[in-house]
C-alpha cells in the first residue's frame, strides 16, 4: 500500500517508487516504455501510477528522453479550412503516436514566417509546412537547418519531402469544365502572390488559354479570403467575362456576395468557380463549382512522411494528389447574350429581324444530362438554340425542385426568361410552380402562415423527370411529383408543342395533365391563408429586366389592369435598350382562370389554380393545366397580341 503523502500536492515520481516498492530508476524505464523491465514489475509500477494519478513531466521526459514528441505545423492562415483540414489531418495521425502537435499562424507574412519556423524547431522534433510563403531560394537555404522537415503544397526539389497536388492538373479540369459548357472569356480572381500552389494554376491556365485560339484569359489580383472576394465583384464585371475561376472557395464566397448584392446572377449572368472543395462549398448559394482536394490526407500524408524521418528510415516522395471537379450549380451554360450561336443576337439594332423557317427538339447540345433544346432554323441556314429545357435536379432543396425551361428566346436572340434573380431565388424561368399542394411547397421558398406571414418551412416538394420523349415540334415528359417527406404525391403528363407562327413569331404550347393517382388533393395559395390578391400557384413565367416594360391585356394597359382579371391573353413589350420583344401569354379560351401578375418590383405572370379559395382535386380525377405563349421580335400592338393569343389555340 502506498505510503503517506500530502492528497493536495500531484503525485511524484518519488511517490510512485514507494508505493511499488521499486527504484526511481525503474519507474522512469516504465513510464519511458523500456522494454527492459521485468514484467511483474512493470505491472507494480503502473498499478501504482494509476492509484496515485500520477503523471509523467512532460519536460523531465523530454530531456531523458532527447525528445519532446511534440511536432509543430506552420501554417500561413488558420482561418482557412483548407488548412484547418491539414492540421486535422496531422494531429490525428500524430495522436495515433502519443505525439502532440503545435501550430503557428503566420497570417502570411514572410517575416513572421521565418521567425515562426525557427522558434517552433527549438521546441519540436519536427516541423511541417504548410503552403509557406517564403520565395523559393529563400526557402531551401533554410530548410537544412529544420531537419527533419516536410513541406506541404510545394513542388519536390529532390531533396526535402514534400507533399502536394497537383494544383496545375485542377487547373486544367475547372478550364475544361467551363469552356465545354461554351465559356470562351474566363477570369481567374488569383491568390496571394507568394502562393506557390496560385503560381501553378496561374502557369497552368495561361497555357490552356495558348493553346486555344477561342480562349481568352483576364487575370485579377485578389487574395485568399473572402474579404477579397468581395471586393472584387465589381472588377470581374467590368471586363465582361462570362466565367470566373477564384483562387479558393472563400475568394469564391466573397464574389458570390457581391454579386448578389448587384443583382447579378450564378450561373445565368456568370458562372463563378472555386478551388479546394471546402465542406462549406456545398451549401453555398448556388452551390459551388470547385475543384476538390482532400487536404485532411495531405495533413496524414504529410505525418507518414515526418515519421519515416524521427525514424532515421528518410525520405519516399509520394506522387502529386490527383484533384478532382465536383461541378455544382454555380457553373452553367453561356449567357444567351455570348452563346457561341449569338451571332443572330448581337445583330445591329438596325438590321430586321432573322427570319424563323422551323423549330424542332433535340439532344442538348452542350450537356448530355441536361435534357432537351428547342432549335429554331433560320432563314439563312443557321440554327439558334430557342428553349433549354432542364430537369432542375440541381436545384437547392429549399426551392422546391422541378424541372423548368430556361432560356425561352425569340429567333433575334432576346431572353423572355429569368432563373435565381436577386428578388426571389426560387423563380426558374418557365415552371409548374405551386405555392402549396396538401401542404407541400413546389413554389420554393417562403410560405405564408395564416397570422404570422411568410414563414421559411420545412415542407419543399419535388418534381422528377422519370422520362421523356422529343419529335420534331413536341416535347413530351413523364413527371413524378414528390412530397416534403418524399412520398408520392400526384403524376404529371406534361407536352410542349412549338411551332413556326410567322417569319419572326414562334409559339410554345403547354399542357399538363395532373393525376391525383395517390389521394384527395387540395391546393393552396398565400390568398387562400388571407394574403390579399396573393392567389399565385400554377404555371409561372418569369421574365428578366428591362430598360421598359409594357403589360398589356383584353381589360386594359398596365398591371393593375390585369392582375386578377379573366383576360383570354396578356402581353409583355420589352425594351432593351434599342431593341424590343414581346411575349404574348395565352390561356385556353375554354377555361381561363385569374392571372396573377407582377411588373413593377420585378415581371411574371401566371394562371393562378388558387386565386381566392382551395382547389380540390379528388383521388382518381385529372386537373389540367395549359398556357400557350408567343415569341415576336418586335413591338406588338394589343390588336396584334390578341389576334396572336387566338391563333395559338386555334
Amino acid at each position: 500500500m502506498p505510503q503517506s503523502r500530502n492528497a493536495s500536492k500531484p503525485a511524484t515520481i518519488d511517490d510512485v517508487a514507494r508505493a511499488a516498492q521499486v527504484s526511481r530508476a525503474t519507474v522512469s524505464r516504465v513510464m519511458n516504455g523500456k522494454a527492459t523491465v521485468d514484467a511483474e514489475l512493470a505491472r507494480r509500477v503502473q498499478a501504482a501510477a494509476d492509484e496515485l494519478r500520477y503523471h509523467p513531466s512532460t519536460t523531465a521526459r523530454s530531456l531523458s528522453l532527447g525528445r519532446t514528441n511534440t511536432v509543430a505545423v506552420v501554417v500561413p492562415d488558420l482561418g482557412n479550412p483548407m488548412f484547418q483540414e491539414v492540421l486535422a489531418g496531422v494531429s490525428t495521425a500524430a495522436g495515433e503516436r502519443d505525439y502532440r502537435v503545435l501550430v503557428a499562424d503566420t497570417s502570411g507574412d514572410p517575416g513572421e514566417e521565418v521567425r515562426s519556423i525557427s522558434d517552433a524547431r527549438r521546441r519540436c522534433d519536427a516541423i511541417v509546412l504548410v503552403s509557406p510563403r517564403l520565395g523559393e531560394a529563400e526557402l531551401r537555404a533554410l530548410l537544412p537547418t529544420l531537419h527533419p522537415v516536410v513541406v506541404v503544397n510545394r513542388l519536390p526539389d529532390g531533396i526535402t519531402p514534400t507533399i502536394g497536388a497537383d494544383y496545375a492538373a485542377g487547373a486544367v479540369l475547372v478550364m475544361e469544365h467551363l469552356t465545354a459548357l461554351g465559356h470562351q472569356h474566363l477570369v481567374y480572381l488569383a491568390g496571394p502572390s507568394r502562393s506557390e500552389p496560385n503560381r501553378q494554376r496561374i502557369d497552368a491556365m495561361r497555357r490552356f488559354a495558348a493553346s486555344r485560339t477561342e480562349v481568352r484569359l483576364t487575370e485579377l489580383p485578389g487574395g485568399a479570403s473572402i474579404a477579397s472576394g468581395y471586393r472584387a465583384g465589381e472588377a470581374v464585371l467590368e471586363c465582361r467575362a462570362t466565367a470566373v475561376v477564384a483562387y479558393n472557395d472563400l475568394v469564391a464566397f466573397g464574389l458570390l456576395a457581391r454579386l448578389n448584392e448587384l443583382g447579378v446572377a450564378v450561373p445565368t449572368d456568370i458562372s463563378v468557380t472555386g478551388f479546394d472543395n471546402i465542406a462549406l462549398s456545398r451549401f453555398s448559394l448556388p452551390p459551388l463549382t470547385t475543384v476538390s482536394v482532400h487536404h485532411g490526407q495531405l495533413g496524414e500524408l504529410a505525418w507518414q512522411q515526418l515519421t519515416a524521418l524521427l525514424d532515421g528510415v528518410g525520405r519516399t516522395d509520394p506522387p502529386l494528389w490527383v484533384p478532382e471537379l465536383e461541378p455544382r450549380a454555380s457553373s452553367g451554360v453561356v449567357p444567351a447574350t455570348v452563346h457561341g450561336l449569338r451571332r443572330e443576337a448581337q445583330r445591329a439594332a438596325t438590321a430586321p429581324p432573322p427570319v424563323l423557317t422551323g423549330v424542332q427538339w433535340r439532344d442538348d447540345p452542350v450537356r448530355d444530362d441536361a435534357g432537351h433544346c428547342l432549335i429554331g432554323t433560320l432563314a439563312d441556314g443557321s440554327e439558334i438554340d430557342l428553349v433549354r429545357s432542364l430537369d432542375g435536379a440541381e436545384m437547392p432543396p429549399v426551392h422546391s425542385p422541378r424541372p423548368y425551361l430556361h432560356p425561352v428566346r425569340t429567333a433575334a436572340g432576346l431572353d423572355l426568361t429569368e432563373v435565381t434573380p436577386a428578388d426571389h431565388r426560387h423563380h426558374y424561368g418557365v415552371s409548374m410552380a405551386v405555392a402549396l399542394v396538401n401542404g407541400t411547397s413546389f413554389w420554393g421558398g417562403r410560405t405564408y402562415v395564416r397570422d404570422e406571414g411568410p414563414t421559411l418551412l420545412a415542407n419543399h416538394g419535388r418534381q422528377q423527370v422519370l422520362s421523356e420523349h422529343a419529335e420534331d415540334g413536341t416535347l413530351q415528359q413523364e413527371i413524378l411529383w414528390s412530397d416534403a417527406q418524399g412520398g408520392d404525391l400526384l403524376s404529371e403528363q406534361r407536352e410542349l408543342r412549338a411551332a413556326v407562327m410567322s417569319e419572326h413569331a414562334w409559339s410554345l404550347r403547354w399542357r399538363s395533365e395532373l393525376l391525383a393517382d395517390q389521394r384527395d388533393l387540395v391546393i393552396e395559395s398565400p390568398a387562400t391563408a388571407g394574403r390579399r390578391g396573393a392567389g399565385y400557384g400554377g404555371l409561372f413565367w418569369r421574365l428578366g429586366p428591362a430598360t421598359t416594360t409594357t403589360v398589356m391585356g383584353s381589360h386594359g394597359e398596365g398591371p393593375d389592369a390585369i392582375h386578377g382579371s379573366i383576360s383570354p391573353w396578356v402581353a409583355f413589350v420589352q425594351h432593351r435598350g434599342p431593341r424590343v420583344a414581346t411575349l404574348v401569354l395565352a390561356q385556353d379560351p375554354d377555361h381561363v382562370l385569374p392571372w396573377f401578375l407582377r411588373a413593377s418590383d420585378y415581371v411574371g405572370a401566371g394562371p393562378a389554380l388558387a386565386w381566392s379559395s382551395p382547389l380540390q382535386v379528388g383521388n382518381g380525377a385529372t386537373l389540367t393545366v395549359s398556357l400557350g405563349a408567343v415569341m415576336l421580335d418586335g413591338a406588338a400592338t394589343a390588336e396584334e397580341a390578341e389576334h396572336l393569343a387566338a391563333q395559338v389555340w386555334a
